[in-house]
């Protein structure tokens, strides 16, 4: 299984409610569009920042999703980025996301996970 993660940042000009609405009802459409039948997994998870005691809670949160696709193998991953980079899925994926992201604080990440068994 090979996981790939993106740390993403919200357009600064949407709230987190505008977002969240944008990303589950837009955005996720059309990820599900071009990713069903080729990724195992496809996973959005929303950042609410901790209130610390002392520093009290920020709203300059670097990133406000950590969103998740799982690949089967190797040749999932390639099939996929074959098919999201043609120009009619690029343009389109890419429309919506000049509207929801800071795309240039965005990362994107290969995991290789470890667990610790508890007995």
């Amino acid at each position: 299984m090979i996981k790939h993660i993106g740390l993403l940042k919200r357009n600064p000009n949407l709230s987190h409610e505008e977002f969240r609405n944008h990303y589950e009802k837009v955005h996720a459409k059309i990820g599900e569009k071009y990713l069903k039948g080729r990724v195992e997994r496809y996973l959005r998870r929303y950042l609410t920042p901790l209130v610390d005691p002392t520093y009290g809670v920020t709203e300059d949160q670097p990133y406000d999703i950590v969103m998740e696709l799982w690949f089967a193998d190797e040749a999932a991953y390639q099939d996929t980025l074959a098919h999201i980079t043609t120009p009619e899925a690029s343009a389109e994926i890419i429309a919506d996301e000049e509207y929801l992201f800071d795309r240039s604080a965005n990362r994107f990440f290969t995991v290789t996970e470890t667990e610790s068994e508890f007995a």
